[in-house]
């Protein structure tokens, strides 16, 4: 009844709905009721907004019949983040066993699946024929029929039966206990740093601890080595430390046993959706403003190389991914990388990713592949992360015209020519205007709000090396002003690359300049438009670029200035 009250008061008609197809959750809501715990509110969608609550209880679906609880603990300490899901709860090893003793007698070995979807439908299929639902059971309660020995079929309670089912799925299927943590598209980050909770990096809530926890070091071990063989790179005490993707495209770094951690195996993981974010979407969170997006789409237009620097998880690899759609639609890409994370919607790509040396087997390296690249005559080159001697085959790549977007780990512009210049890469320092621009990006914390956000702090042109004075000349274009949190640009009349390389492969004359700029004013206007009219899913993004490229900025602006959606398929 106190949930009843509670859910009459705050008009919760949808939490009504998710509770009354999940018992698991009315179940958990009621607990959090009989203990006097406030019902926590329920969000289909969370916004940045909610990052600002001094008190957090938010509730929100991550996909039935998972649920997230979000809530705040004592000051000082982590929120919490709990996974609402059905469980089987101690003491079902007997049932376990015998579901698993009557699928492997109708599972044969010319039984085949393509997918994971397929496979899930094959297992649901197969379980139905054996674990029977009973509306009449009690709630818990199961019923074992045997012939001959054998397990015949299963008769259960209904919320038994779709615990059951659930756990089948997620461990035979998804990825057992990282499941909700992958489902969900608020998380950056998942780390286990042994036996204990999982933590995760929430895009809203910032470091969270969650209520999933390994208890042993046997349990975790064994979890790890089944994942790793997911992934094709298993893991072993030989080689404990692997670097892999898992099925979504999520990063994972595995190190594995005590003898190389103290504390025993742990993992770290960066997802990466196969949908990356748009550029609309960073520029309504105010990672550039629409002139900076505007200015690297006119850079990527006109085939120059632009390198994405920052500290780890700066949002570098965001960035690069959003912006890759100003590449010309009829281009041919080449990406590489040691973990497939670029995503670019071109038709044209080939994605090409790094193998590890195994027993008797030679290793392929990001030099490799990018020696390989430059015979595949590719109009731009992708490289993931730049570390080292690939640097000079990127150089090399550059010097014969094939442009190179890439990131790199340099917090300014003076360590990044610093580490190209220095050992083991050893640019030459006359080479180093090669590269066209430089993008600084970092997450800052901003003053008005106290926040953690990912901000571009500055983008830079590179002009070149003066032997005589022995320095780098590079222009910065744009920079962040933290007190106010606004970027600024240096104006017209400030930019090497629009005025001496752009405009003249344009065929604009010097009297003409105000002409590039113009231009440039046009993009950004039109990006400014998509996001007052909240264009920010990655595709509808795409196909206005492909629009522009097709008709003209200008007449594009003015189809969407007068009520025109480009962005609709069709």
């Amino acid at each position: 009844m106190a949930v009843a009250r509670a859910l009459e008061r705050g008009g919760r008609a949808a939490l009504r709905e998710a509770m009354a197809r999940n018992p698991h959750l009315a179940r958990y809501i009621d607990g959090l009721a009989r203990r006097g715990r406030p019902i926590p509110e329920y969000r289909e969608q969370l916004s940045r907004e909610l990052r600002y609550l001094k008190a957090i209880n938010i509730l929100y679906p991550v996909g039935d019949p998972i649920f997230i609880h979000v809530s705040s603990r004592r000051l000082g300490e982590r929120p919490l983040y709990i996974v609402v899901q059905p469980e089987l709860g101690r003491g079902m090893e007997e049932l376990i066993e015998a579901v698993e003793e009557a699928l492997v007698g109708m599972i044969d070995e010319d039984t085949e699946f393509k997918d994971t979807e397929e496979q899930e439908k094959l297992l649901r299929s197969l379980l139905s024929r054996v674990a029977i639902p009973d509306p009449s059971m009690p709630q818990g309660q199961y019923r074992i029929e045997r012939r001959r020995g054998a397990v015949r079929r299963i008769i259960l309670s209904s919320d038994l039966h779709q615990a059951l089912e659930y756990r089948l799925i997620m461990e035979k299927v998804r990825l057992g206990i990282l499941e909700p943590f992958i489902r969900d598209q608020y998380i950056e980050d998942i780390s286990c740093d042994g036996v204990g909770p999982i933590f995760v990096e929430h895009k809203v809530f910032g470091s969270l601890e969650s209520n999933i926890r390994f208890e042993t070091q046997e349990e975790l071990d064994n979890f790890v080595r089944r994942l790793s063989e997911r992934t094709g790179r298993p893991v072993t005490f030989r080689n404990p430390i692997v670097d892999a993707s898992l099925p979504d495209g999520s990063r994972i770094n595995i190190v594995f046993g005590s003898d190389v951690s103290m504390r025993g195996t742990n993992f770290t993981i960066r997802k990466f959706s196969d949908k990356p974010i748009s550029i609309t979407q960073l520029i309504k969170w105010g990672s550039l403003n629409p002139l900076m997006a505007a200015y690297l789409w006119m850079l990527l237009e006109n085939n120059m190389s632009v390198w994405f620097c920052g500290e780890t998880a700066s949002g570098k690899t965001t960035l690069l991914r959003a912006v890759c759609t100003f590449i010309n639609p009829h281009y041919k890409i080449i990406s590489i990388e040691d973990t497939p994370e670029i995503v670019v919607p071109h038709d044209n790509w080939v994605r090409e990713v790094t193998r590890k040396a195994e027993e008797g087997g030679a290793g392929i390296e990001l030099f490799d592949l990018l020696k390989a690249a430059l015979r595949q005559r590719p109009n731009y080159i992708i490289v993931g992360e730049i570390r080292g001697r690939e640097a000079n085959v990127a150089f090399q790549a550059m010097q014969t015209g094939a442009p190179v977007l890439a990131t790199f780990h340099a917090g300014s512009v003076e360590k990044l020519i610093q580490r190209l210049t220095g050992s083991p890469i050893e640019i030459p320092k006359t080479y180093i205007d090669i590269l066209n621009a430089v993008v600084i990006q970092s997450a800052v914390r901003i003053p008005r709000t106290g926040k953690i956000e990912r901000r571009v702090l500055s983008i830079n042109e590179i002009v070149g090396y003066d032997p005589v004075e022995g320095r780098f000349d590079y222009v910065e274009l744009f920079s962040w002003q933290p007190g106010e949190d606004i970027h600024e640009f240096r104006g017209e009349g400030s930019s090497h690359l629009l005025e001496n390389k752009i405009a003249v492969m344009r065929g604009i004359g010097r009297r003409e300049l105000r002409k590039i700029y113009r231009e440039l004013e046009l993009r950004a206007r039109l990006l400014e438009a998509l996001v007052q009219r909240e264009v920010y899913e990655y595709l509808q993004v795409w196909r206005v670029v492909k629009r522009a490229y097709n008709m003209g900025v200008e007449e594009l602006l003015r189809e969407v200035e007068g009520g025109g959606e480009p962005w609709r398929e069709g």
